[in-house]
C-alpha cells in the first residue's frame, strides 16, 4: 500500500510551541509509516510551492523543541484569499500526493484551511479543464483531510482549555509585572500595563489574578459604571490608605467602556494622574509576549496534540468534517473545526454587540469564576460586615515539604474568608506550631504581596502528629475556637489530616470540617493530577535542562540528570517529554540491567552517526543500585572516545522560586473551592474532611476516609498513574530514527 503523505505549516501569528508541535508531528507521523512535507512561510509557501514544500526526516526537527517562533516561518498570504490562489494550493498538493493537512494557526488560519477543504471538488474540476491536472490525479485526491492545532498566545478559540503558546506569553506578563511591582513600591507609584488580547481578556484576567494586580480592564466585561475612571482612582487610593505601596492595572489592548468606546492606556494614566496627583507609568509589553523559549506546559501541549492531529489524520475517513486537536482537563480532546470558530467568533460579535453578558457566559466557567475571584481579592478591604452573618474561625496552614504556590492559595483563602465576614487564623510552622499555638489572626493587609512569593511565608514541617502531638493539636484548636481547617501541602500533610480524622473518637476537638489543599512538587498526591508547584518545579529542570544542552552539544557530551519526585516519576517523565530526552528512568519502571545495555547501545549508535548531544532524566529513586553516579561512569566507559558523560543533580532549586502562572491560577481556584467547600460544612453543621483536586477536567472532592484505598502508601504515590499514558509518546518521540 502507498505511504501516506502529511503536510504540516505554521500560519498566523506566531506562538511559543509551534516547533514542538512541528517536531511531533513530524516524527510521529514517521514513526507511523507516513512520509512528510513542511509547508515553509504559511500559505504563502502553500500557494507558491516548489522549494517551499520540503519534505522532512527524522532530524529535520531536531534540536527546535526549545525554540521560540516557528522555524518553518509564517506568513500573511493575500493570494490565498482568492480562487486562482487557492487553486495553485491544491495544485501544489496533489503534485506531491498529500492525502492530509496539519494547520498550526489560529482561527483565521484553520478557517482558510477550511474553505479549501470545501472548495476542493471544485478547485480540483477547475485545474482538470484547464489542464494543470491529469483525470488520474483528480480521481486519487478526491478530498483533503484537515486538522487544526491553535497557536495562539490570547487563548481566543472555543472549546479547549488553552491554547499553544497561552502559558508561554502568561509567563512573559507575570515576569514583567512581578519585576516592575519592585520598582513600583521602590517610589510608591502607579504602573498601566497593557497586555495582548483584541477579543480575549484572558492574558489580562489570569497576569491580574496571578500578579495581585489592583484593576483589571478587559473586553468580555468592561467597568459597569460610567465614572469608572472614578471608581477606579478611588481604589488605587484606598489601597495606599490601606498601605499599599504600589499600585498595578493590567488592561487587554482590545478593552472598551460599557458603551463600546476604545480604552487606551494612555487614557487610564492620564485619568489616574488626574484624580490621584501623581505620577503614572505606561509599560506596553508588545511582542514580547510572543518571543522567548516556550514554557514546559507550551512543550507538553503542543507536542501531545501534534501526536494527537497525526492520528486523526491516519484514521480520518476523507468525508469526515475537519477537526481541532484541543485540550480539555489535561486530555487531549477533538472538536469539529467550524463549530470552535463560530463560537470564537461569537465572543466577538457580542462583544461588538455590547452584550457583555453574553460575551462573558461565552467563555469557560473557569474564566467566569475567575473573574469573580479577582473582583473580590483585588479590592483594598473587604466589603462591610453584615452584621446577620456568621462568622466562622478559619484556621490556615501549610505542611510538608514547602511548594511554589502555598502563599498564592493562603493569599486568596484569607481575602475571601475576610470578604465574606469570617475570622482568618494563619498557623505558623505547620502542625508543629498548631500543636505549639503559634496562631494568628490575619487582616486583609497580612497577605499582600504574597501572589507572587515563593516558598511559604507561613512556614511548613514535615511533621505527621503521633501521641502527645495529636494531644496538642486538639488543645489549640478548642482554645482558638478553631472552627475550620484549612491544611495547604503534600504528603506528610494528607497523612497527618488522615491521621486526626480516623484519632475523631479520641479527640472531639478534631471534629470540624479540614480540608487538604494539594501542593507538592512531586506531584504525588490523590486525587489530583496536578498539585501546586509541580509546574514551577517542571519548568526549573526545563529551563536548567535546556541550558545542560546548550553546554553538551558543543563537546560531544551525554548528560544524566537527575531529578526529584521521590518515588513518583511524574517531573521525570514530563521533563524528559518537554526536554526531548532520549531516556527517562522511572521509580515505576525500574532500571535493569538489559536496560543499560540497551541504552549504552543506543547512545553509541547515535554519537556514531553524528549527534552531539545525549539526554538521560532519571528519577531520584528509580533504583537504589544503578545510582546516577554509576549510569555515567558505565556510559563513560562504554562511550569512550565517542562522548563524554556527566551528571547533572539538580537538587532543591527544583523546590525553588517564584510560582509560575500556572500554578498561581491553580492555587487561586483550589483555595476558593476549599474556602466554599469549609463555610458550607460548618453552615451545614457538618464535620467533613476531604482533600480537593483536578481530576479528568473538573475540580472534586474525596472523603478523607478514601485516602488509604487511593494511595500506595510504601512508595508514597496515587494508586492511578494518569502519567504513565504519556511514556509511549516520550520513548517514540525520542529515538535516534524510526522503527519503520
Amino acid at each position: 500500500m502507498e505511504k501516506k503523505r502529511i503536510a504540516v505549516m505554521t500560519s498566523g501569528g506566531d506562538a511559543q510551541g509551534m516547533n514542538a508541535a512541528v517536531r511531533s508531528v513530524v516524527r510521529t507521523a514517521l514513526d507511523k509509516g507516513a512520509e512528510v512535507y513542511a509547508i515553509y512561510e504559511g500559505y504563502q509557501g502553500l500557494v507558491d510551492g516548489g522549494q517551499w514544500i520540503c519534505k522532512m526526516d527524522w532530524d529535520s526537527v531536531g534540536g527546535i523543541m526549545q525554540r521560540g517562533g516557528t522555524v518553518i516561518g509564517t506568513a500573511r498570504c493575500q493570494e490565498f484569499r482568492t480562487t486562482a490562489g487557492r487553486m495553485a494550493a491544491v495544485k501544489n498538493l496533489i503534485e506531491i500526493g498529500i492525502d492530509g493537512l496539519v494547520v498550526i494557526g489560529g482561527d483565521g488560519s484553520l478557517t482558510g484551511a477550511n474553505v479549501l477543504r470545501q472548495e476542493w471538488p471544485q478547485l480540483v474540476k477547475g485545474l482538470v479543464e484547464t489542464n494543470q491536472i491529469s483525470r488520474k490525479q483528480a480521481e486519487e485526491y478526491p478530498n483533503l483531510v484537515i486538522v487544526g492545532l491553535v497557536g495562539s498566545i490570547d487563548n481566543d478559540f472555543s472549546g479547549t482549555d488553552m491554547t499553544i503558546g497561552t502559558d508561554s506569553a502568561l509567563h512573559r506578563i507575570t515576569e514583567a509585572v512581578d519585576a516592575i511591582t519592585s520598582t513600583a513600591a521602590s517610589h510608591q507609584r502607579t504602573f498601566v500595563v497593557k497586555v495582548m488580547g483584541r477579543n480575549c481578556g484572558y492574558l489580562a484576567l489570569m497576569s491580574a489574578l496571578a500578579t495581585g494586580a489592583d484593576w483589571v480592564l478587559i473586553p468580555e466585561y468592561p467597568p459597569d459604571v460610567e465614572n469608572w475612571k472614578d471608581v477606579m482612582a478611588e481604589r488605587m487610593r484606598a489601597g495606599r490608605q490601606a498601605g499599599r505601596r504600589d499600585s498595578m492595572v493590567i488592561l487587554a489592548e482590545g478593552a472598551q467602556d460599557i458603551n463600546g468606546n476604545y480604552i487606551g492606556s494612555t487614557e487610564v494614566k492620564d485619568a489616574l494622574e488626574e484624580r490621584l496627583g501623581e505620577e503614572v507609568r505606561i509599560t506596553v509589553l508588545g511582542h514580547v509576549q510572543r518571543g522567548g523559549r516556550p514554557s514546559a506546559f507550551d512543550r507538553i501541549l503542543a507536542t501531545l496534540q501534534g501526536y494527537e492531529a497525526v492520528e486523526a489524520v491516519l484514521t480520518a475517513d476523507p468525508e469526515d468534517e475537519p477537526v481541532v486537536i484541543g485540550i480539555t482537563g489535561n486530555r487531549t480532546s477533538r472538536i469539529p473545526l467550524m463549530e470552535g470558530v463560530e463560537r470564537t467568533r461569537a465572543v466577538a460579535a457580542a462583544i461588538a454587540e455590547k452584550d457583555y453578558e453574553k460575551a462573558i457566559s461565552l467563555r469557560s466557567s473557569g474564566f467566569v469564576d475567575s473573574f469573580r475571584t479577582l473582583k473580590t481579592i483585588v479590592r483594598a478591604l473587604p466589603h462591610d460586615l453584615d452584621p446577620k452573618q456568621k462568622r466562622y474561625r478559619i484556621a490556615i496552614l501549610n505542611a510538608g515539604a514547602p511548594a511554589p504556590g502555598m502563599n498564592t492559595a493562603t493569599r486568596t483563602a484569607v481575602r475571601l474568608g475576610l470578604d465574606k465576614g469570617h475570622i482568618m487564623l494563619g498557623v505558623r510552622n505547620g502542625f508543629e506550631g498548631l500543636g505549639e499555638g503559634e496562631i494568628e489572626e490575619f487582616n486583609w493587609m497580612s497577605v499582600t504581596g504574597w501572589a507572587s512569593m515563593g516558598g511559604s511565608e507561613l512556614g511548613t514541617s514535615r511533621l505527621v502528629p503521633q501521641g502527645k502531638d495529636l494531644y496538642s493539636i486538639a488543645r489549640a484548636i478548642e482554645d482558638c475556637k478553631i472552627d475550620a481547617l484549612l491544611v495547604v501541602g503534600g504528603w506528610s500533610a494528607y497523612q497527618a489530616v488522615y491521621l486526626m480524622y480516623t484519632e475523631r473518637n479520641n479527640f472531639s476537638a478534631f471534629n470540624i470540617p479540614i480540608v487538604c489543599l494539594p501542593a507538592s512538587i512531586n506531584n504525588n498526591l490523590p486525587g489530583s493530577e496536578l498539585s501546586l508547584g509541580a509546574d514551577t518545579a517542571l519548568n526549573s529542570i526545563v529551563d536548567a535542562v535546556d541550558k545542560i544542552k546548550q553546554s553538551a552539544v558543543a563537546t560531544r557530551r551525554c548528560f544524566v540528570v537527575e531529578v526529584m519526585g521521590h518515588w513518583c516519576g511524574y517531573l521525570a517523565l514530563m521533563s524528559g517529554l518537554a526536554t526531548g530526552a532520549e531516556r527517562v528512568y522511572l521509580h515505576e519502571e525500574g532500571i535493569t540491567l538489559d536496560d543499560l545495555k540497551r541504552d549504552v547501545t543506543m547512545l553509541t549508535e547515535g554519537f556514531e552517526m553524528g549527534k552531539r548531544l545525549g539526554l538521560i532524566i532519571r528519577n531520584e529513586y528509580a533504583n537504589n543500585i544503578y545510582k546516577t553516579d554509576f549510569i555515567c561512569a558505565l556510559f563513560e566507559e562504554e562511550g569512550r572516545d565517542l562522548f563524554d558523560v556527566r551528571p547533572a543533580i539538580l537538587g532543591h532549586m527544583q523546590q525553588g522560586g517564584d510560582p509560575s502562572p500556572y500554578d498561581r491560577i491553580q492555587a487561586t481556584r483550589l483555595a476558593r473551592l476549599c474556602l466554599e467547600y469549609l463555610v458550607e460544612q460548618c453552615e451545614k453543621g457538618q464535620d467533613g474532611n476531604a482533600f480537593v483536586g483536578l481530576e479528568k477536567g473538573s475540580y472534586r472532592f474525596h472523603e478523607m476516609r478514601d485516602f488509604e484505598r487511593m494511595v500506595n502508601s510504601e512508595y508514597q504515590r496515587p494508586q492511578e498513574l494518569w502519567w504513565m499514558e504519556r511514556r509511549e509518546i516520550t520513548r517514540m518521540l525520542a529515538k535516534i530514527k524510526p522503527d519503520v
